[in-house]
């Protein structure tokens, strides 16, 4: 069967980490830890539970298309209009809708590299030629990215903090970068790990907004909320740039658990303070551990950690066969690096235990 655009055949599939239960039957392992997905490993709230018990009855009906209750709680908690906000299914599907709104074949996308993959596969499956800059040291390389800007450039993408480095940009550079961009174009910071940053110098884009039109942000309830299962994160920006998303969002797109979950974790800030101290404080027992045996790292600011290897692939096997379940960075253009996520105390301490007997 022939395919309308050619160019899909160039986009390489997302490949998730493996689940648990797959690895379990596979290699006949009975216990098996997974740090490969910047996954909570700590369950969801007690209040999200609680919400989740009392609504599953009710799962016959279609969900509020336009998420009312959770645009009201989520709108007062990050002090917006609700007119500023898009809900997704998970904050890729903010993303896809960007880019369907505003790239059209041939236009241009800059992107770091590596970075999140979702953003070259929804560049490419729109015709867009994509500009990627490398990262220095691991960093957003802002000067470079200036540099490939043209009346052509629709979006400029920027994870902060980054998939997969872990490193973030500062309120200064951002400042800097946005008065350098086109006001025709969208300056989109997936900010899916800002929960963890603790760094006073991290920017708030929410304020910038009222300075740049042009600029969106995208957050989750996937990572630090626990909700990965339920799919569901969102966006903000001006009114007139989320008027125009919405108008490409498919109906009852975020499902009517995830709604309720969503609204039931915002309001147990107190709890998931609580888990990203414990991540930061499990983040220095991995540091520790790392650099006891001698392996480099880079600073993360975030759930997760790049880790250098001799071979990825050969690095990530030998984990795997022992029960633990880490990121291979080749497809990322890294083939001597893994990644691995913060996991609970016991699972950290079984990772450094069986990294230390591969390596």
């Amino acid at each position: 069967m022939k395919v309308a655009n050619s160019y899909i055949f160039g986009i390489k599939p997302y490949v998730p980490g493996k689940p648990i239960e797959e690895v379990k039957r596979q290699l006949k392992l009975k216990s098996v830890i997974k740090l490969a997905s910047n996954e909570n490993p700590y369950p969801p709230s007690p209040k999200v539970i609680a919400a989740l018990n009392k609504t599953a009855g009710n799962i016959n009906r279609y969900p509020d298309g336009g998420c009312f209750v959770l645009r009201q709680v989520l709108a007062k908690h990050l002090k917006v209009a609700e007119n500023q906000l898009i809900f997704g299914n998970g904050s890729d599907e903010i993303i896809i809708l960007a880019v369907k709104a505003f790239v059209g074949k041939g236009d241009e996308v800059i992107i770091a590299k590596p970075s999140f993959l979702i953003y070259e596969i929804a560049a490419r499956l729109a015709g867009a030629k994509i500009h990627e800059v490398p990262l220095k040291n691991f960093r957003y390389d802002l000067q470079r990215m200036k540099a490939k800007l043209s009346k052509r450039t629709k979006i400029v993408f920027i994870g902060n903090p980054d998939n997969p480095a872990g490193t973030y940009i500062n309120a200064k550079e951002v400042e800097d970068f946005m008065k350098t961009v086109s006001k025709d174009t969208l300056v989109f910071f997936d900010e899916a790990y800002f929960e963890y940053v603790d760094a006073q110098d991290y920017p708030d884009t929410l304020k910038l907004m009222g300075k740049y039109p042009n600029l969106m942000t995208s957050r989750t309830f996937s990572k630090i909320y626990g909700l990965a299962g339920l799919r569901i994160g969102y966006g903000i920006g001006r009114p007139e740039v989320v008027d125009i998303l919405n108008r490409l969002r498919e109906p009852f797109n975020v499902n009517s658990m995830a709604q309720v979950a969503a609204t039931a974790a915002l309001s147990d800030q107190n709890y998931y303070r609580r888990i990203a101290k414990e991540v930061q404080q499990q983040r220095q027992y991995l540091y520790r551990g790392l650099e006891a045996m001698g392996s480099k790292h880079e600073t993360s600011f975030t759930n997760f950690i790049l880790i250098q290897v001799k071979n990825a692939n050969q690095t990530a096997f030998a984990l795997l066969k022992r029960g633990v379940i880490v990121r291979d960075m080749t497809a990322w253009g890294l083939s001597n690096y893994i990644r691995v996520s913060i996991g609970t105390a016991s699972e950290n301490k079984r990772f450094i235990k069986v990294l230390g007997e591969v390596l």
